[in-house]
């Protein structure tokens, strides 16, 4: 459970998006994003019901996100934080992988999280946003229990 509880909040924290160069900013990203769960590199019996990441505009220019995940129980485990994007770190709310994260936008549509817990590092997610901005990639970078280094890739849709 703690390597699948890892894996989703690194999907849903650590997305890659294509920038779009007219709309800069948290607005591009703002909405709710699912991802295709039918694509997650495990096993399907493994699999969650959903992951989702919401993305807002806090006040003075912060991001708030929240990630929802529903496993194939049906228990609903989340997080959620409200982070300037400077790389200033944050706690996060709820029961996923991460009590801290900060975040950056190096570029319109490409949003940068690192996330610890514990004062353990974590993982590091690239979001992606594409061209059209209905869809995302999150690209989650980390390092198994063998110490070395690896990536996944995951797809994420706009819903709302």
């Amino acid at each position: 459970m703690k390597i699948l509880r890892s894996m989703l909040v690194a999907i849903a924290l650590g997305l890659a998006m294509t920038a779009h160069s007219d709309e800069p900013g948290i607005s591009a990203l703002e909405g709710k994003w699912a991802v295709d769960v039918s694509l997650l590199p495990i096993p399907a019996e493994a699999r969650p019901k959903s992951v989702t990441i919401t993305f807002a505009e806090a006040e003075g220019g912060r991001l708030a996100t929240r990630v929802e995940v529903v496993s194939s129980s049906d228990t609903t485990i989340y997080a959620e934080s409200v982070a300037e994007l400077n790389g200033t770190p944050v706690a996060v709310k709820g029961d996923l992988e991460a009590d801290t994260i900060a975040a950056a936008m190096p570029a319109p549509g490409v949003l940068i999280m690192q996330l610890s817990r514990g004062g353990v590092p974590g993982s590091t997610r690239v979001y992606t946003l594409s061209a059209d901005r209905k869809s995302m990639i999150e690209t989650a970078a980390n390092f198994g229990d063998d110490g070395r280094p690896f990536m996944r890739t995951n797809y994420f849709r706009r819903v709302e």
